[in-house]
């Protein structure tokens, strides 16, 4: 839930508005037919200020998927990165998620999506973890969706509003079944990903993950292979089956919202301990460090937002 937000705005099309009073049209094409993009972003608390993890990735891929629909994004990258760090700071923020989203206006409606606005808003909040303490630690329970990833190659590599149903029916749907997440197979029944989530899987010093081709390729993934290039393991990317997944030694999920959150059961599956193995722990410890500022080695992917 949303909280505090009286005292809260969003940026929208170059002026700010009370968070209370931002409205979208219920015309809107983006509303009727999902034609629209968006990012999430994290911000953490470092001893520089509030920086944003990754910034200008996540703004440029935001560009990247507007370019994928037809839709000309009317500011540039390097305004839309001082307009996050700018809400930032006008919401009072010490750390939480930024959310920027482009949608298309409600000049007409059909599915001809021509000479309509290009609509552009970000909102800031506060947004601690979207996993517990206790499941960062112990592990989350996933099971296997009846819900196949999209086969389409938009969906792949961008956050386009109109193919995240799949992902939230995916998710209610495990949600209803007592697990905390959903796990997607794609088209030719290798592992895709989670609802909203990328997924890892390690045995000794190999750690394997989903090729691209059926899954989001998630910015905290590519930081997590960088982050495990350098400890010097070997990170492949390659189709997975089911079986070897539940069979391995460790599994984790990746992202903005999970970071990194250990799998400690897949279906009926315990995976190795049960709890956090140490490669993952590994990793969490050192992408905390990293986000947090406390790691110099990686201090280009944090943008300070009082900068």
């Amino acid at each position: 839930m949303f909280v505090n937000t009286d005292l809260k705005y969003i940026w929208k099309n170059g002026s700010y508005e009370k968070w209370e009073d931002s409205s979208v049209h219920i015309l809107s094409h983006t509303v009727h037919y999902g034609t629209g993009v968006f990012e999430g972003v994290r911000a953490y608390k470092t001893d520089a200020g509030a920086a944003i993890f990754r910034l200008n990735d996540h703004t440029e891929r935001l560009f990247d998927a507007a370019s994928k629909i037809g839709v000309k994004i009317p500011y540039s990258i390097e305004e839309l990165n001082q307009v996050q760090k700018d809400i930032f700071l006008k919401n009072n923020l010490i750390e939480g998620y930024l959310r920027p989203i482009v949608f298309l206006g409600s000049e007409s409606l059909g599915i001809r999506a021509k000479d309509l606005s290009v609509n552009v808003a970000v909102a800031a909040w506060e947004w601690p973890s979207y996993m517990s303490p206790e499941s960062k630690k112990n592990g989350i329970k996933i099971i296997k969706s009846s819900y196949e990833q999209y086969s389409n190659p938009l969906h792949s590599g961008y956050k386009i509003i109109g193919t995240y149903i799949n992902s939230t029916m995916a998710l209610h749907e495990a949600i209803e079944k007592g697990a905390d997440e959903a796990l997607l197979l794609d088209k030719n029944g290798f592992i895709s990903e989670g609802s909203g989530e990328n997924i890892f899987l390690v045995n000794e010093k190999t750690i394997s993950t989903p090729k691209t081709d059926h899954c989001l390729n998630g910015i905290t993934r590519q930081s997590v292979i960088q982050i495990a290039q350098d400890f010097g393991f070997d990170v492949i990317e390659r189709d997975i089956s089911y079986d070897e997944l539940i069979a391995s030694n460790e599994v984790f999920f990746s992202g903005t919202a999970v970071e990194i959150t250990p799998i400690s059961k897949i279906d009926e599956t315990i995976i190795g301990s049960g709890s956090i193995g140490p490669v993952t722990e590994k990793l969490q410890t050192s992408y905390a460090d990293i986000v947090s500022g406390r790691n110099d080695q990686y201090r280009h992917w944090l943008s300070i937002v009082s900068e």
